[in-house]
């Protein structure tokens, strides 16, 4: 057996339980499903019960971390970092830049392995590369665009709480456990963190810093200005729900303009030549027999 075939099927081998311990990461832990439920927590059950990643293989890890963490230029795991974290996962930028190098290596030999030629596997090692970090992306996209798109009926839901005499922090509570979605998991999250001693102001900050989306932002900052200024929350939030309706629909015109740019190319590459040969094949074929 060629020693790159070899290479190739240890770096898949690890690869692969490392790419579970990451998607298990992602999921919540034990305590913190505990802790939604109302439960109180022993500390040591939490260890005993929690997952074989969490338990075992991400503390072993740790020395890992550090030495990839070490010999990674500046800013590469930070970015990682950052694109995992509006992804929604729990995995660390070092793990996500093992599982790129192990696929790019494992790629790249594979496909030396089958075409035997080094620019071909050179090109499949980078996408290889390319691809953990692409997919993660991916889902990171998605995730802020669901985002987007509940939040306006979520102001409007914490609106109608707060007119109706219900506190800020229950508000975002009952909102939290009627939706479903990234936005209510990150509600949750900013409770949690108003719970154990943050400030109203330092939670909501820290939600507008977890994601990637101006009008979170937007609204964010006006309910901590009404905080310091002594504004009805209740106008404020009024204010922002008819505000991102109208950008919402500002948005869907904006898309519906695009639409005829976006048809020009499919309609001049792929229904043209096919409608000039439905109509002028007939045509062609008959002056080339007149001419022959």
């Amino acid at each position: 057996m060629p020693i790159y075939v070899l290479l190739a099927a240890v770096a898949v081998a690890i690869a692969i339980p490392l790419a579970l311990v990451a998607v298990g990461s992602g999921e919540s832990s034990v305590f913190a499903r505990r802790q939604e439920k109302g439960e109180r927590v022993d500390p040591t059950s939490y260890l005993l019960e929690g997952s074989v990643g969490e338990r075992v293989v991400l503390p072993g890890l740790s020395t890992v971390f550090r030495g990839v963490r070490r010999i990674t230029p500046a800013g590469i795991i930070d970015a990682l970092d950052r694109r995992i974290q509006l992804a929604g996962l729990s995995m660390r930028g070092e793990l996500l830049l093992l599982l790129k190098v192990l696929v790019g290596i494992a790629v790249g030999l594979g496909t030396l392995e089958f075409f035997d030629d080094r620019l071909y596997a050179a090109i499949a090692g980078i996408a290889g590369f390319l691809v953990p970090d692409t997919l993660v992306g991916s889902v990171a996209k998605e995730r802020q665009n669901q985002i987007l798109i509940a939040l306006p009926q979520v102001i409007d839901q914490l609106r109608m709480s707060v007119e109706a005499g219900v506190g800020f922090e229950s508000a975002m509570g009952r909102a939290a456990k009627a939706g479903s979605g990234p936005l209510a998991d990150e509600l949750r999250r900013t409770l949690q963190e108003m719970q154990i001693g943050a400030s109203r102001s330092e939670a909501l900050r820290h939600l507008a810093d977890r994601n990637d989306v101006g009008e979170l932002r937007t609204f964010v900052a006006a309910v901590s200005q009404s905080e310091d200024y002594g504004i009805p929350v209740a106008h404020v939030l009024r204010v922002q729900a008819d505000e991102l309706r109208n950008r919402r629909k500002q948005r869907a015109e904006e898309r519906a303009m695009k639409i005829p740019v976006k048809m020009v190319f499919p309609l001049v590459l792929c229904i043209f030549p096919a409608l000039m040969i439905v109509l002028l094949g007939p045509a062609g074929l008959r002056i080339v027999d007149a001419l022959l």
